[in-house]
């Protein structure tokens, strides 16, 4: 755990209403979750606080308590700029590098505000004045969870708070079942649960509100497009503009979906690969000690954990299929 933090909860309501809460490019629920949950945390403590996000996010997490507040910054970026420009504290959530944010980044970058950095991925960029990380962490959701314990007042926490917090343990632990759950991770959804959580009601909310046409790719998916490379031990799936078109895709639609690679007998690296138009999209999962993180930032410019990473390509989808099957045969010793 590096730990730096020195504000205080006095001194964030000396500044209510000139805090930014802000996540990475397309979140996920634990990118929501933590931005939220911080969100309706400092509501609960009356401090006006205000979540922009770079982009979009997916629908399933628009239940989300505090949601309608969300700011879109792709979508008004003057004013959010302007936020950003006069903000007094910035707290960065579940990224560690300032181009993950887009434009935001650059607007940070030249901001006067105090930044805050609350995260658990590797290699964090050092842009922040103050920071709350731990690098393997579950998720950024239990790192906000443990600020608020450590350094604010955890009596303000409340259902609302906590019903984010839990989404993002969830998801960003795929249910309890991924390595990075801990008992200290568990212990947390059982404090959760004490303030009127209700798992299963957050579970039918992420998982169980599909839309029509996301199943019926699902389903194409999973009888079409997973090619079983490397003798068996890795599963690699693409998805064409004509597919996502043809499938009517919507932001969030194919989450998830390179973890059903893994499902297979033998697989231990599961890649998904998808043609966005702009950029190819890569993400990758993987079993054991097959590091993502590190094969993906060797030949796809990206990161993340060491069982979880994304990446990019600028080549075509075809040329960047070429290069994901030559350059996995360097990683075969993590295969075996």
């Amino acid at each position: 755990m590096q730990d730096t933090i020195k504000h205080s909860l006095r001194e964030l309501e000396e500044h209510s209403g000139n805090i930014i809460i802000t996540t990475h490019h397309k979140p996920d629920g634990d990118a929501m979750g933590s931005s939220l949950g911080l969100y309706n945390y400092l509501k609960n403590s009356g401090i006006d606080s205000q979540v922009v996000t770079p982009t979009d996010y997916s629908e399933f997490l628009h239940w989300l308590p505090g949601n309608e507040a969300v700011i879109v910054y792709e979508e008004q970026p003057e004013y959010c700029a302007q936020l950003i420009k006069n903000a007094s504290y910035i707290f960065c959530l579940d990224f560690n590098a300032l181009g993950r944010i887009n434009q935001m980044g650059k607007d940070i970058e030249d901001c006067k505000a105090k930044i805050i950095m609350i995260d658990h991925h590797q290699d964090p960029q050092n842009f922040d004045h103050e920071r709350f990380v731990e690098i393997g962490a579950s998720s950024t959701c239990e790192l906000v969870y443990n600020y608020i314990q450590s350094h604010l007042d955890p009596t303000a926490m409340n259902k609302e708070m906590g019903e984010c917090i839990y989404t993002g343990l969830i998801t960003d632990t795929g249910s309890f079942r991924f390595g990075s759950t801990t008992s200290s991770t568990l212990l947390t959804a059982a404090n959760l649960m004490t303030i009127g959580v209700v798992p299963d009601k957050i579970y039918r909310s992420l998982f169980d509100q599909n839309r029509l046409e996301r199943l019926q790719l699902l389903g194409y998916f999973l009888a079409n497009k997973i090619e079983l490379i490397e003798n068996g031990t890795v599963a690699l799936a693409h998805l064409t503009l004509d597919e996502l078109d043809r499938y009517n895709v919507v932001t969030g639609d194919t989450e998830g979906f390179v973890n059903y690679g893994l499902g297979i007998r033998g697989v231990k690296m599961s890649a998904l690969i998808i043609d966005r138009g702009y950029l190819v999209k890569m993400s990758f999962r993987s079993t054991d000690s097959f590091p993502c993180n590190e094969f993906s930032g060797t030949f796809f410019g990206g990161g993340g954990h060491l069982n979880a990473a994304g990446g990019a390509s600028k080549d075509s989808l075809e040329e960047t299929i070429s290069a994901f099957k030559t350059a996995i045969k360097t990683f075969k010793k993590h295969l075996q």
